[in-house]
């Protein structure tokens, strides 16, 4: 038996030229720079930020064999300080020799900052040719020290059109891939198969590969369910604390936001699909009631509290059925963030303004010293004035004076509310006037 069969379908399947690369025509693609740098060897350091099977790994090794270094990985899972030294000594020797070295630090986002600071006087002095692999976003996870001295390209998930076209090499190259094993697959088992991939070439090979050994090695066709067998274990792209997790949640936010239902119903599924919590959903959701519906509809924020509760008590899928509900309420309803500006206007005045007294007549006087110094002397019992309204009475400190945060908008509920401050305003200033 080959060495060759005991590695898998997507190793196999590498491209070895850049011609053989599949996606990321944005950086690859003819004309463009890291192709040019590449082709016409140019060496630089770099990260490489994209999803799994976006081809970094494939792209390294490529980069490295075009500049004839040597190639030489780190895990940031498994490496250290003293790694990063071995790895950079052996740099400097083969230097010597007249060989460049590709130093491959795979995830280099696990890294600390001090192991990550270890790389800085290397990449600056070009011991070695630093390219880092991250799914990440290297502006949060990486020290700027390295980023400044780094090229960072971005790689996209793959194309249903590239990953197709990856299938169908899979199955026809007789050298690397199953072209000897006379499989067919069906079209609809195709656009499953790209489906399930979601964007990732080392899925869609594995999943392939899967299907391929539950049909046998005499060959076959390659139908829906073998694919939907082969298939089942996967999950949609979804990292707890990960880049994928707060864009998602922050797609959902602004699909409520932004008052599109489906589109809010799409990304709260696709949490769900990738595995997140439902309860982490349940507050995000009530934050939104607050935060982008307030008082144009209160209803929501009791159908937010009522879902987390639903969740919290019943689990799935009963919970997940309530916070869809209050989803699809939330973002088909009037919107208003008047109270939530207001709160962030008033928190501000807070924090700003010093510590104001609290104005006598606002005082309790539960004893008889409080009341001869006269707390709450002059304070006006609004239940006894007309309109239980005290108009003209003042509630801020007196070294402030008066102010407003917040203003209701046109739309729901607050409509109603601002007619009525707007009302009671306008007596204020009567009874100010009158004074």
């Amino acid at each position: 038996m080959t060495d060759d069969a005991f590695r898998p379908l997507a190793d196999r399947m590498r491209p070895r030229r850049l011609d053989e690369f599949v996606g990321q025509r944005h950086v690859l693609g003819s004309g463009r720079g890291l192709r040019r740098a590449i082709e016409e060897g140019h060496p630089h350091s770099m990260v490489l930020w994209g999803p799994p099977g976006t081809g970094k790994t494939t792209l390294a090794r490529m980069i490295a064999d075009y500049w004839d270094a040597a190639f030489v990985t780190l895990s940031a899972v498994m490496a250290g300080v003293k790694d990063i030294r071995a790895a950079v000594e052996d740099a400097r020797q083969r230097r010597a020799a007249g060989t460049g070295t590709v130093l491959f630090v795979d995830e280099v986002h696990r890294f600390n900052k001090a192991q990550q600071d270890a790389f800085l006087p290397y990449v600056e002095e070009g011991t070695v040719v630093f390219i880092g692999a991250t799914t990440e976003n290297p502006s949060f996870e990486l020290n700027n020290a390295l980023l400044s001295r780094v090229r960072t390209y971005v790689l996209r998930s793959l194309e249903d059109a590239d990953l197709a076209g990856l299938v169908d090499s899979a199955l026809t190259d007789a050298e690397r891939g199953l072209g000897g094993r006379e499989l067919a697959l069906e079209p609809r088992a195709r656009e499953l198969l790209v489906r399930a991939a979601d964007g990732d070439a080392r899925a869609a090979l594995g999943i392939l590969e899967v299907a391929a050994d539950l049909v046998g090695e005499d060959g076959g066709t390659i139908g829906l369910e073998v694919v939907r067998e082969a298939a089942a274990a996967g999950t949609r792209r979804f990292d707890k604390g990960g880049d994928a997790f707060y864009e998602q949640i922050s797609a959902l936010h602004k699909s409520v936001r932004g008052s599109a239902p489906d589109a809010s119903l799409y990304w709260f599924c696709r949490m769900l699909d990738g595995g997140c919590d439902p309860l982490y959903i349940a507050r995000r959701v009530v934050r939104m009631a607050s935060e982008d519906i307030g008082n144009a509809d209160p209803r929501a924020l009791t159908l937010a509290l009522n879902a987390w509760d639903v969740q919290h008590r019943l689990g799935s899928p009963e919970g997940e059925l309530a916070l869809a509900q209050a989803v699809v309420y939330m973002a088909s309803v009037p919107k208003s963030n008047a109270v939530y500006t207001a709160f962030n206007s008033a928190m501000e005045d807070a924090r700003d303004n010093g510590s104001h007294e609290v104005p006598v007549h606002l005082r309790n006087a539960p004893t008889r010293l409080m009341k001869e110094l006269g707390y709450g002397r002059a304070y006006r019992y609004a239940h006894d004035e007309p309109d239980a309204y005290a108009a003209g009475e003042t509630y801020f400190p007196d070294a402030m004076g008066e102010r407003q945060y917040y203003h209701p908008v046109e739309r729901g509920l607050e409509r109603k509310i601002a007619e009525r401050l707007a009302y009671l305003r306008e007596r204020d200033r009567k009874a100010r006037d009158s004074d």
